[in-house]
């Protein structure tokens, strides 16, 4: 990893997200705009002090490829609009009951039920409507970037993932069953991510098995990461309540194969993962940088 010696990692985070933060505002219906109500929820969550790590890697995959990041803002931007839409769901009394989401109060103890239910509706109508807006590439046409966003955010994948997570609760969940969670949950999303940078710079079918291979063992190795965390950080480390998925009988891996097999899994993910970008030699830097951020994160 000699390359991201050089890489400036916190440098190229803090002005994605700079960029980013600026192309949902625009994005976005103003607070004031009738209903306010709505607009000020779904900024609310959208602008509470997320990484935008989904649109850095959407952005950082762009560039592993030889594109520009302004082609691929918009689909960055429509997949923070999925993920925020599904943690604002996510977290309502009906799902897993959070009231703390990056150490501020979730939607719906701010804004009702009601309204966080239709924030999130929103959001994931709004990902669309800023998909559109994207360029479109000879091998990437518009009907493909609609699809891959649909098929990530849809009934097999996302929402799969949290109906076989609810359904989970209480029950003694085996390694397959927990995998097709996190594969489903979290790691569709972050695939995506990727793939949609891939295609804003219109790459070959070769870049894009690449990426998919990247995203979806970056995507996996995050969420064993996040179940490692909610076991050994305070709910002040993590800006969410910790110890919950012990608290409801969560199936996770720490408690299906213990603490040190989940770390070792990680760690194998993410070779995997780096093992992907070979192909991409020095271009891949930022994503090199990124997946070894998500392995390291503490919080």
């Amino acid at each position: 990893m000699s390359a991201n010696t050089q890489f400036d990692l916190q440098q190229f985070l803090a002005t994605r997200t700079q960029t980013v933060n600026r192309a949902l505002d625009k994005f976005l219906p103003g607070d004031k705009t009738r209903p306010a109500t709505i607009h000020k929820a779904m900024r609310y969550s959208l602008f509470a002090g997320g990484k935008r790590m989904r649109p850095a890697l959407c952005l950082a995959a762009a560039a592993a490829c030889g594109g520009r990041e302004a082609d691929a803002m918009p689909l960055a931007c429509a997949v923070e609009c999925i993920h925020t839409y599904s943690l604002i769901h996510d977290d309502l009394p009906a799902m897993d009951n959070d009231d703390f989401r990056r150490g501020k109060p979730t939607n719906h103890k701010v804004f009702g039920e009601g309204i966080a239910v239709l924030a999130g509706d929103a959001l994931l109508t709004q990902a669309f409507e800023i998909a559109a807006q994207a360029k479109g590439w000879p091998r990437y046409p518009h009907r493909d970037l609609i699809l891959e966003i649909a098929k990530a955010a849809g009934s097999l994948q996302l929402v799969a993932g949290q109906v076989a997570d609810l359904e989970g609760e209480g029950k003694k969940l085996s390694v397959a069953e927990l995998r097709y969670i996190h594969e489903r949950k979290t790691s569709a999303l972050l695939c995506c991510s990727v793939r949609l940078g891939g295609m804003s710079a219109n790459c070959t079918v070769a870049q894009l098995k690449a990426l998919t291979d990247f995203g979806y063992h970056v995507g996996l190795a995050f969420q064993v990461i996040d179940d490692i965390l909610d076991v050994t950080q305070t709910s002040e480390q993590l800006g969410k309540t910790a110890g919950k998925d012990v608290a409801v009988q969560k199936a996770t891996y720490p408690a299906i194969v213990g603490l040190e097999k989940s770390r070792k899994i990680a760690a194998q993910l993410t070779a995997k993962a780096f093992a992907a970008l070979k192909t991409f030699k020095d271009r891949a830097v930022a994503l090199e940088a990124l997946a070894e951020y998500l392995l390291k994160r503490d919080k």
